[in-house]
């Protein structure tokens, strides 16, 4: 049996209503995101391993890294990284001195991969709910 004109602009309308949701939907966990400055006034710096103890994280929440980038950088690293102090080859880097980057649902691991800094305790896992 055919379908005809109606039901066809009937699934095209629920698509675009349901499109319309889902970004209404993520547009509301955004706007609910928390931005924490990492190493609060002394910014990101050594022996900030211990920061993020008693801060409760939410995926999309955004860690702000402010440091000077001619001495540090930012690396988003795996475990084994974070764990080794090792920068694997397609990890993320970043190095403008003021970097905003949002939280994945799950465990997110950063590090200063200057020579000695990550040693040094410039790294910080987050688990982000």
């Amino acid at each position: 049996m055919a379908k005809g004109r109606g039901s066809a602009s009937w699934s095209a309308r629920a698509i675009v209503a349901l499109m319309v949701v889902s970004v209404l939907v993520l547009q509301a966990n955004y706007a609910q995101a928390t931005p924490y400055t990492v190493g609060e006034a002394k910014g990101w710096t050594f022996n900030a391993v211990g920061w993020p103890r008693g801060k409760h994280f939410k995926a999309g929440d955004v860690l702000v890294f402010n440091y000077n980038p001619m001495f540090h950088n930012v690396v988003a690293v795996d475990s084994g990284g974070y764990n080794n102090c090792k920068t694997p080859a397609r990890a993320r880097k970043y190095t403008s001195g003021k970097d905003r980057i949002t939280l994945s649902k799950g465990q997110n691991f950063f590090i200063c991969n200057f020579p000695g800094h990550c040693e040094a305790a410039m790294k910080i896992a987050v688990t982000a709910v």
